[in-house]
């Protein structure tokens, strides 16, 4: 009697490789978020292949170096399960006024018992990448909604950490949550995408003058 075919397996991704794929995301979205809502010149950003689809990066050298600095001690957190949220703040140079609070909610997946583990499929890499473009796509959708911002604005970039997390003192500090008055905020609930070991929950809130 032939022996019976079994379905291909694959490996569930590790955390090493979870953490990759959420570091790497959130350097795509970060220059998505400065490209579309005009915190740099377009001219310092140029177009490359990512996820199946274009998008932009910055060739601003300053800018590269310091995204670069943050996403390698993001990656430290993501590995030490010690950061729960990562915020990109977008600010009036002028007034300092919080405008835009662009949120990405970091959770760890809910890993299946021992008994189910082995009936667990692990989530298809092409599904986390379809998930990913879904919500570059609709960040950049977003500007037929946010309010146009007609001033020269700067950024921050906020982390959330738990109280084990190991923040470096020399380059991290405590810091306003450049929150936008609730009277005056409005909130849109962005896609999600999920691997074997994380969830990332995204989310924009914008100041609303009406």
């Amino acid at each position: 009697m032939a022996p019976t075919k079994q379905a291909p397996m694959r490996q569930a991704i590790t955390l090493k490789g979870s953490t990759n794929l959420v570091t790497e995301f959130f350097k795509y979205a970060v220059n998505t978020i400065l490209f579309q809502r005009g915190v740099y010149p377009e001219d310092d950003f140029h177009m490359v292949k990512k996820y199946g689809q274009t998008v932009l990066v910055t060739q601003d050298l300053a800018l590269e170096n310091y995204l670069d600095k943050i996403l390698r001690q993001v990656n430290k957190w993501l590995l030490a399960g010690g950061v729960t949220q990562l915020v990109v703040a977008i600010i009036s140079k002028d007034t300092r006024t919080p405008l835009e609070r662009w949120v990405f909610d970091v959770n760890l997946v809910e890993q299946p018992s021992a008994e189910s583990s082995e009936q667990a499929a692990a989530k298809p890499e092409a599904e986390i990448q379809a998930e990913i473009r879904s919500i570059l796509k609709q960040i950049v959708s977003t500007v037929t909604f946010l309010p146009i911002i007609d001033e020269p604005t700067v950024f921050n970039i906020l982390a959330y950490t738990s109280e084990s997390a190991d923040v470096p003192a020399d380059e991290w500090v405590d810091t306003d949550p450049l929150a936008i008055e609730a009277s005056k905020s409005q909130q849109v609930k962005l896609r999600s995408f999920s691997t074997d070991v994380h969830r990332i929950e995204a989310m924009v809130a914008y100041r609303y003058e009406g």
